[in-house]
């Protein structure tokens, strides 16, 4: 029973009131969903928290706005309403063999192809989903061309302490690479085997502590380290990053019916290099054409997650390991970026409520 608070009006009043107001993403009530909390009830104010369920939910405005107008509605305006906005980012909600204590949700980003700009974009949407206020490692599975610590401006050795290998980190961010542990000229020539025993040991030997997200960066193509993954842990899902030509969606195709068949959860596409906007103005340009993983994402029925342009900052900002600052203000990279951040959030979030159990992995022989 709610406890009464004055002039009569209860916690149980105020839920009542809100029946109705649904998250516009996971489509359901956000007093059933548990996001409604910290109701403070007295003769001048009412207060109370929405906690949503990723701090990059780009539908905040709106869910602020229709849990006034419900207020509003039902309840009046005798009291200053006071709507404080928090999140509390959730992962699939049971715990399964081959999960990492502490993280939430693992995203693999992959492409079908070399050369489209996966590793940034992996990296960038780790600084992304940090930038909102979440909790982020970023794992560098690129065995054969591990290119993050560069990107990143990272470098170090890790240690161990104890019996686990602590992470380097880079503006806060968590990482691991095997790029930590060669020389940089130095080539890496390793098979199958050896390649899942480095995947096990930075999923499952590495103290990530607690993450929100732990992003990982796959070798392009469907080698082997997609397959170690998806046997190794249940992935949250998988993002597909592609550029707009033909030759490369067609990779991109071949990259989404691997993750299926590897009964990965796709989280959405991403094109690349998607156009150029000249430094000196002038029309927009669309040199690998435009458009096209768009079409492929409907037609796979894939979310898209959306474009992020050519743009000169992304490629001076990585060369010079400084890739956290393409997310700074006023960069021109920044609104792309985050779009495709929020719009992935979003996506895991869905995710984690629809289906929040991994089916098992099927071989087929």
């Amino acid at each position: 029973m709610s406890a009464s608070h004055p002039a009569g009006l209860t916690e149980q009043d105020v839920l009542l009131a809100l029946k109705g107001v649904q998250d516009p993403d996971l489509k359901r009530d956000l007093v059933d969903l548990g996001m409604i909390k910290d109701i403070r009830i007295t003769d001048q104010l009412l207060e109370l928290t929405v906690n949503l369920t990723t701090p990059a939910c780009p539908l905040k405005g709106k869910i602020e706005a229709d849990v006034r107008e419900a207020i509003g509605r039902n309840l009046g305006n005798a009291r200053e309403l006071r709507v404080n906005m928090s999140a509390d980012v959730r992962g699939k909600g049971v715990i399964e063999k081959g999960d990492i204590p502490g993280v939430r949700n693992v995203i693999a980003v992959g492409s079908g192809k070399g050369g489209v700009g996966k590793s940034t974009l992996a990296a960038s949407l780790a600084y992304g989903l940090q930038h909102y206020g979440s909790k982020v490692g970023l794992m560098d599975a690129d065995v054969y061309g591990p290119s993050v610590p560069h990107l990143v401006g990272a470098s170090g050795r890790p240690m161990a302490k104890g019996e686990r290998i602590q992470p380097i980190e880079a503006n806060g961010l968590k990482l691991m690479s095997i790029g930590f542990l060669v020389k940089p000229e130095q080539a890496v020539i390793m098979r199958g085997p050896m390649l899942h025993g480095i995947v096990n040991q930075f999923l499952h030997q590495v103290d990530w502590g607690e993450l929100d997200y732990l992003v990982i960066d796959l070798p392009p193509g469907t080698g082997d380290v997609p397959l170690t993954l998806s046997q190794t842990l249940p992935l949250t899902g998988a993002v597909v990053v592609c550029t707009p030509q033909e030759v490369a969606l067609l990779d991109a195709t071949r990259a989404v019916a691997m993750f299926r068949q590897l009964k990965v959860p796709l989280l959405g596409m991403v094109e690349n290099m998607s156009f150029l906007d000249p430094p000196g103005g002038g029309d927009r340009m669309y040199p690998f054409g435009h458009g096209g993983a768009r079409r492929r994402a409907e037609e796979l029925d894939v979310p898209f997650l959306g474009e992020v342009p050519l743009v000169f900052d992304i490629r001076e900002k990585g060369d010079i390991g400084l890739l956290h600052e393409t997310l700074a203000e006023g960069s021109p990279s920044r609104p792309y970026l985050l779009g495709v951040v929020e719009a992935l959030a979003q996506q895991i979030s869905i995710r984690n409520l629809k289906a929040p159990r991994m089916p098992t992995l099927e071989i087929i022989s």
